[in-house]
């Protein structure tokens, strides 16, 4: 890929050699690119986790926070400043797992906040543990005996909770998964977009060749409007269906604060007051 404006010079990435997230991290520049997006103008936030890491490895403003706790923050992020570019990102532990009740509420909420979820179905950062998108017989160091409950299914969840906008993509087609990441942002409102992204060194079960060999893109005539169709579709398993899943549009959250209400300038009238902010990170300093 080209040098981009969302290049970071020296970057020490630390993912394993291989890994499907340098595919996202490609596909993701590539789609704030083609939405004509700026790096002052675009928020990552993040949580725990080797996907998390992502926002480090590229010229963007971040937050770092808690272990599955990104939507809550991206959420207040939006609300507070509706003008920015939001994307919530990290790892199906961070976002299903310890996140999994703040991906429920933010469904319902519809903040303008893109959801972009690296699934490798396991837990790389720690070692590779099970994690909430495991299969059943999957085994691993902890789960001896293999994975023997049902996994989460994300997009069907999604779907079920209403969400205004769902996708699914394979990290090992960078061209695809762009395509949907634009229209994810271009999407007013909540955005999902589960990416299966194979994890080299902690699953050697679902590799690069077995995703390949078990997902199959939507029918190009296929309609995301109907919640009935896009269910069904989500519970298919053999193989994992990729593309726009369901979409309804709908007032994303911060169009139903009454702070907005017939007041179209405060959208976008954020200008930085330099000096009350620098005194006030001088007081806490010496607080």
């Amino acid at each position: 890929m080209k040098a981009s404006i969302f290049d970071k010079k020296n970057a020490d990435i630390a993912w394993c050699p291989g890994c499907g997230n340098f595919k996202i991290l490609e596909a993701l520049k590539g789609a704030l690119l083609e939405t004509n997006q700026r790096p002052e103008n675009l928020v990552v936030v993040s949580g725990i986790g080797q996907a998390p890491k992502t926002p480090q490895y590229f010229n963007t403003h971040m937050f770092n926070g808690l272990h599955g706790r990104a939507l809550p923050v991206a959420t207040g992020v939006k609300a507070a400043n509706p003008s920015l570019t939001v994307i919530a990102q990290g790892g199906d532990g961070d976002m299903y797992g310890e996140g999994g009740n703040h991906f429920l509420h933010t469904i319902r909420r519809n903040p303008d906040i893109v959801h972009l979820v690296h699934n490798n179905m396991v837990y790389g950062l720690t070692k590779g543990q099970a994690s909430p998108t495991s299969q059943k017989g999957f085994r691993t160091p902890v789960q001896v005996e293999g994975v023997f409950i049902e996994p989460v299914n994300p997009v069907a969840v999604a779907i079920a909770q209403n969400a205004s906008f769902v996708a699914r993509a394979f990290a090992g087609d960078v061209d695809r998964t762009k395509a949907l990441l634009v229209r994810a942002i271009r999407h007013q409102g909540y955005a999902l977009v589960d990416i299966f992204q194979p994890c080299v060194t902690f699953n050697k079960v679902n590799t690069f060749k077995w995703f390949k060999d078990h997902v199959r893109y939507l029918d190009e005539n296929y309609d995301p409007s109907s919640q009935k169709d896009a269910f069904e579709l989500a519970l298919q398993n053999d193989p994992f269906l990729l593309g726009v899943l369901y979409v309804e549009e709908k007032p994303a959250f911060h169009k139903n604060l009454p702070v907005y209400d017939g007041n179209p300038e405060a959208l976008y009238s954020r200008e930085i007051r330099w000096k009350q902010l620098k005194n006030i990170i001088r007081q806490r300093q010496y607080s």
